[in-house]
């Protein structure tokens, strides 16, 4: 096959588009926000809890505005960035984010709707092996799916070779909602990936079957198969690499400092939720939710709450549309540990302050930018960065 010489792409000059000062005002928060329902929450502080501020000052920069899609991002070893970009493939950007080019050899995506090169994640022993895995929407049979792949990168990062598909969330669907997915490695070297349930009432009923893959969160070694120590190791009617189920639509997935894993995900009308994923948990979808219908009927004749399913940490209504997180460890002291969640149709960049696995403050951060964000990432140099659907490539560092 021909191959087609990219020119590197320079993005227009760094833009510094916000400052926050000290004692600037807390920005509108959920508790001044209509509910979708007058569902009662399960414990005090599961929704709407006291807004909190950011006293230190931070400088807030659009580092690149162009792109394109972007869904994923992550650091390299030595600082740049790697970003997925829906349409199929991924972008190497350098940590100024002015130089940008373009890693070809990835296999086809099915980028309708929801679809598209999804997550990215560094294997654990990149360093010595350069691979990387990579998820996204892989036209199947008659429909499509969420696969997880493998690859080589080259040393000049241009290409990928050996590329690999090592785990498909079947059953294949002829649908373009509600992939997922999030890739999150643990200290072992597997690797937790995230599925959701296709969207549709026809597969909605697949989040609580345990026979199939849909709405789940997965937990595979390297190689695809299932992870030592799984719940459901040979027990009939479950596939064993099934870590977690009832999940609906998980764009988020990120690990703690204390090894614990974080799954936030979008629900339907209201119903946003933050969920510590414990093994062989039912998180409820679709039997139990805090959220309705679009049309605004009730689900499950409003059931919030079942017996043998785990209640959401925290949950949005309305929602926020949350979709990539991380935790912070960088150079803002009163950030550190603090749940940071990029969110779509709440425009805004969501700070999740936690004690006890419990949330005790939320801040909504770069409203003033009105922008969708898609993931954020805690940067390897002690910054914070987001990404938008309009192709933005944020910083957000101390002052």
């Amino acid at each position: 096959m021909k191959k087609l010489l990219l020119p590197i792409v320079l993005a227009s000059a760094t833009t510094i588009v916000s400052c926050q000062g000290k004692g600037k005002p807390s920005e509108p928060s959920a508790k001044e926000e209509k509910p979708n329902t007058s569902y009662k929450p399960a414990f005090q502080g599961q929704t709407r809890i006291t807004p909190v501020k950011t006293t230190t000052a931070y400088n807030v920069e659009v580092l690149n505005k162009d792109l394109g899609k972007p869904w994923g991002i992550i650091n390299l070893p030595d600082g740049r960035f790697l970003i997925t970009e829906k349409s199929g493939f991924i972008n190497v950007v350098s940590t100024d984010g002015k130089q940008v080019s373009k890693i070809e050899g990835f296999p086809k995506v099915d980028d309708k709707g929801q679809g598209g090169m999804l997550d990215v994640a560094l294997d654990p022993d990149f360093a010595t092996n350069n691979m990387i895995f990579f998820v996204f929407s892989e036209p199947f049979g008659d429909g499509n799916l969420t696969s997880v792949a493998k690859g080589k990168l080259s040393a000049d990062l241009k290409n990928i070779s050996e590329v690999k598909v090592i785990f498909r969330a079947t059953p294949s669907y002829d649908g373009d909602k509600h992939y997922g997915s999030r890739l999150q490695f643990d200290k072992d070297g597997n690797l937790f990936v995230s599925t959701g349930e296709r969207s549709d009432k026809e597969t909605r009923v697949y989040a609580q079957k345990t026979d199939n893959y849909l709405g789940k969160i997965l937990k595979i070694t390297k190689d695809g198969k299932p992870a030592p120590g799984n719940p459901f190791i040979g027990k009939d009617g479950y596939k064993p690499e099934i870590y977690a189920f009832g999940i609906r639509s998980p764009q988020g997935l990120a690990m703690d400092d204390k090894g614990q894993l974080w799954d936030i995900e979008m629900g339907p009308r209201g119903g946003d939720e933050i969920n510590l994923i414990q093994p062989g948990k039912n998180y409820g979808w679709g039997d139990v939710t805090y959220g309705i219908e679009y049309s605004g009927e009730k689900i499950n004749n409003g059931t919030t709450q079942k017996e043998g399913t785990e209640q959401p940490v925290y949950y949005w209504d309305p929602v926020v549309s949350p979709s990539g997180v991380t935790f912070y460890t960088g150079n803002i002291e009163e950030w550190k540990n603090n749940l940071f969640i990029a969110c779509l149709s709440g425009k805004h960049i969501n700070r999740i302050v936690m004690k006890d696995n419990k949330v005790v403050g939320e801040e909504r951060l770069l409203l003033d930018q009105k922008e969708r964000f898609r993931d954020v990432l805690n940067g390897s140099d002690g910054n914070l960065y987001g990404i938008t659907d309009s192709g933005k490539l944020y910083k957000v560092s101390k002052k």
